[in-house]
């Protein structure tokens, strides 16, 4: 079966509409913010809600414009859907964007690992999510489901799949990772039994922080240039990853978003999250496509948090909650085993 771009962009804005609407339900309070814009043939629109002010830079009205990526010979084209939330009750920021954007030749991010596809032009589809809780002892997550196709005259277009997601905490809890990795198995067993191990292990490669040789979080999911066993397969695939998503965050968000904090863990919780940007600006594929390919900066940026801090040079206690992020959390091991389940 080939592929059906219709059939995947509709699963995409369904995606997004239920995680945002989940979301919402779980913070109580604060409501996503839509901006639509669109770039068909060089002009087109955005949509903002009545309240169009910016909010410490996390959105803001979209330029209207076909993208010229000069450094690199491309035109990008597209619409997309991006929604913020700000300044909840339990969420201090998050976006969840859909793009569907098409140019005329694949950035260096996206070739790097394919390079027999430089050249040729491009189709990506995509819902992106990342959540920064209010409570340092509720963990940032990032979710990411994308699908792409590569064009050339007279070839057979060439497409695969990727994403993933994975958790960021910042005090660990042991009931909270077992459970984000049960998860992450349970979306990969109907598909291959080997796929849990093999893109555990790529999600704890992927997300290491080189220049800090420390791991971003927990690790969870990462796959990408997949298209093994047909698009059904791996559409089913793609599907299964982002319908669990919210099966593995929310009930760890119900369990620690009461809990009890002072500035001493609020203060802990911007320092990491610097590491988060690092990760982000240096490393993230994602990133580094958009902005490679003249995407739209706002979309882009919006995994970013609302508030960060850097600190020169410093060291938790030892034997501090602080010190056991690193000792103990942010180290690959198999969380399951952990649980007494078998060996994957």
């Amino acid at each position: 079966m080939k592929p059906d771009l219709q059939v995947v962009e509709s699963y995409l804005l369904d995606l997004q509409q239920r995680l945002c609407a989940a979301f919402e339900h779980e913070d109580g309070a604060a409501r996503f913010r839509e901006d639509r814009w669109q770039r068909p043939d060089g002009g087109g629109r955005s949509q903002h809600p009545a309240d169009s002010r910016d909010v410490q830079g996390r959105t803001s009205v979209a330029r209207s414009r076909k993208l010229e990526a000069t450094d690199i010979g491309t035109s990008v084209y597209g619409s997309g859907r991006t929604r913020v939330i700000s300044d909840g009750a339990v969420l201090e920021h998050g976006g969840v964007n859909f793009s569907h954007v098409h140019g005329t030749s694949l950035p260096p991010a996206a070739t790097a690992q394919r390079p027999e596809l430089a050249g040729r032009s491009f189709q990506a589809l995509g819902v992106s999510v990342v959540i920064h809780p209010r409570s340092p002892y509720v963990p940032t997550s990032h979710c990411n489901v994308r699908f792409f196709q590569a064009e050339k005259p007279g070839a057979e277009p060439v497409w695969w799949i990727g994403g993933g997601f994975d958790l960021t905490p910042y005090f660990g809890f042991d009931e909270d990772c077992v459970h984000w990795h049960r998860e992450a198995k349970a979306a990969c067993d109907p598909f291959g039994a080997d796929y849990y191990a093999r893109f555990k292990k790529w999600c704890d490669e992927y997300f290491f922080i080189k220049h800090r040789q420390e791991p971003r979080g927990i690790g969870g999911l990462f796959f990408d240039d997949l298209n093994d066993g047909g698009f059904e397969h791996c559409f089913g695939f793609l599907r299964s990853v982002g319908d669990r998503y919210l099966r593995a965050y929310l009930p760890i968000v119900q369990r620690r978003k009461a809990l009890a904090y002072g500035e001493r863990e609020r203060e802990f919780q911007l320092y990491r999250r610097g590491r988060y940007v690092e990760f982000n600006l240096v490393y993230d594929r994602g990133t580094l496509f958009g902005l490679q390919s003249g995407g739209r900066t706002e979309s882009i940026l919006m995994s970013l948090p609302p508030r960060v801090a850097w600190r020169y040079d410093w060291r938790p206690e030892p034997g501090s909650p602080e010190a056991r992020l690193t000792e103990h959390y942010l180290k690959p091991r198999d969380w399951l085993a952990l649980a007494g389940e078998p060996k994957q």
